[in-house]
């Protein structure tokens, strides 16, 4: 079989030509559903911090990655401005409905902002009324079918989480290392303020990842210490199975506005959508094995899943073209 070996120069301007593509035209053939929960607040000021909070962050789902209201449900202890309330009864319920609704390929987003709890042996995420314990979140999210599952736990003393809630094809982030972390953190804050901020798109693809999200929540938690000149009393942690692989091919949704600009309803269109979205995400986990890999072996497999890539991006645009959709 004949290997197609594009010129450094061409490989250099196919790199910078997708780039352009992949902020402006790229569409996941996937959906995303998001579940975002804000628990008991215990004062005012945490309740307006925890509902802006929430808010900040299903506006850049909708704004910047294209996932529709429909898709997101949001419940909160003063549930004004939210779906419903966040107590375990409406939790439940959430979880049930996406679990319906989603299929193999979605990605579900689950993120909690508020208080937890750990009394040495059993961790609690804080709702007004019973709490949700570890075990019934476990419970919970194995009702998910969606093959991602991103669960994010931004309150104290929920690295207690991690041992009973980690599985296959699950992204588990939480803002402590233990349940022996258990002052309030401020995690939540630096991981929604990502979402909508451009230093945290590392690799200049035109999307903040939940790798890179957690990367800049966590840069931010460690600068916050230092310069309040503070111990730091919270260590977040990221568990995907993979070294963050997962969680580098994982995002809010599926691109902003231009979500829209291919028609998923065209087997071929929808067919194609996802065979490269599928070289995106090798695209991803190869560059976290650059330090590692020997560098002509990088160079050889980034070159044939950048050709691959712009093969599958031409096909798509001319598709388009044929069916009278401007570019």
């Amino acid at each position: 079989m004949m290997t197609l070996r594009v010129p450094p120069l061409l490989r250099a301007v196919v790199a910078s030509w997708l780039c352009v593509f992949a902020a402006g035209t790229c569409a996941a053939a996937q959906e995303t559903r998001m579940l975002v929960i804000t628990g008991v607040s215990g004062d005012e000021e945490h309740a307006k911090a925890f509902g802006s909070w929430a808010t900040t962050l299903m506006d850049a789902a909708k704004t910047h990655d294209g996932v529709p209201d429909a898709n997101i449900t949001y419940l909160s202890e003063k549930p004004a401005q939210a779906t419903g309330r966040s107590t375990k009864e409406n939790v439940e319920k959430a979880v049930d409905r996406i679990a319906a609704a989603a299929t193999p390929n979605d990605t579900v987003v689950i993120v909690l902002i508020g208080h937890g709890s750990f009394d040495g042996r059993t961790a609690a995420f804080n709702l007004p009324g019973p709490d949700l314990t570890v075990a019934d979140w476990a419970r919970l999210l194995g009702r998910l079918a969606a093959s991602h599952v991103v669960f994010v736990n931004t309150s104290s003393a929920s690295g207690a989480f991690l041992p009973e809630v980690a599985a296959p094809g699950r992204t588990v982030i939480t803002a402590t290392k233990t349940g022996g972390e258990k002052n309030e953190t401020r995690f939540a804050e630096f991981f929604v303020e990502a979402f909508s901020a451009p230093s945290a798109d590392l690799d200049r693809n035109g999307r903040v990842s939940i790798l890179e999200a957690f990367n800049y929540a966590n840069a931010k938690v460690v600068t916050a210490y230092e310069q309040g000149g503070f111990l730091r009393s919270e260590h977040a942690t990221l568990e995907d199975g993979a070294a963050g692989t997962l969680a580098a091919s994982l995002f809010l949704g599926s691109g902003g506005s231009a979500a829209g600009r291919y028609d998923l309803s065209d087997p071929a269109i929808r067919a194609l959508v996802g065979e490269r979205d599928d070289i995106e995400r090798q695209i991803a986990a190869l560059k976290l094995t650059k330090e590692t890999m020997p560098a002509d072996r990088y160079e050889a497999e980034l070159e044939r899943l950048l050709t691959e890539l712009a093969v599958k991006t031409r096909a798509l645009r001319a598709m388009q073209v044929a069916k009278g959709v401007p570019q």
